[in-house]
């Protein structure tokens, strides 16, 4: 159930940033052949999951599901590892994953425009798109967004910081987080 709920949870992300072409790759056996039809569903508890996972599928144009094997998939392999150290009071049953989504979820930092007119996170997002570091920048500054940019991603021209609970958080400029201050204000006065 953990994988399909981690597999469900991915999705719903991936269907919010509008993508329309998905490649899911998992180490799960599993989880792929029965999402595929290849493999029957026996447990009566997994079905709802399956089920959710096809209607998931069908709000992409092309979604393709491809098998991995787990020593291929050292990410995967690692959050296995550190899943298994965790001591549990009770190991006879472990309650499932509860997993709550917000409607519209809406983190906000403001931060001042730099000096150069340049957003904040400028030397991360052209670290991502090219690799470069600013010309001036020191040994330091440049360990620091070589260690920035294990959390960030880019998604086209749009800045993505991932969270530890596995959200996203969309970094915008000055010009774009004024943009969209004025068109959550004009939704709330036409709901109101």
């Amino acid at each position: 159930m953990a994988e399909y709920e981690a597999c469900i949870l991915g999705l719903k992300m991936v269907v919010d940033m509008n993508v329309c072409e998905l490649l899911v790759i998992g180490d799960s056996d599993l989880l792929i052949h029965q999402v595929q039809g290849e493999w029957a569903v026996k447990n009566p508890k997994i079905v709802p999951y399956v089920q959710y996972v096809k209607n998931l599928c069908k709000r992409f144009r092309k979604i393709e599901f491809r098998h991995t094997p787990r020593i291929q998939n050292e990410l995967a392999d690692a959050l296995a590892t550190i899943a298994s150290m965790i001591k549990h009071t009770n190991t006879d049953y472990i309650d499932p994953l509860d997993i709550d989504l917000k409607e519209h979820p809406v983190h906000c930092s403001h931060v001042e425009l730099e000096p150069d007119g340049l957003p904040w996170y400028f030397d991360i997002k052209r670290y991502l798109e090219s690799g470069t570091y600013p010309e001036d920048a020191t040994s330091g500054q440049k360990k620091l967004i070589h260690c920035m940019d294990l959390n960030f991603f880019l998604n086209g021209e749009v800045l993505y910081r991932r969270t530890p609970d596995l959200g996203l958080l969309r970094y915008v400029d000055a010009a774009e987080a004024v943009r969209l201050i004025e068109q959550i204000h004009v939704e709330v006065a036409v709901h109101t």
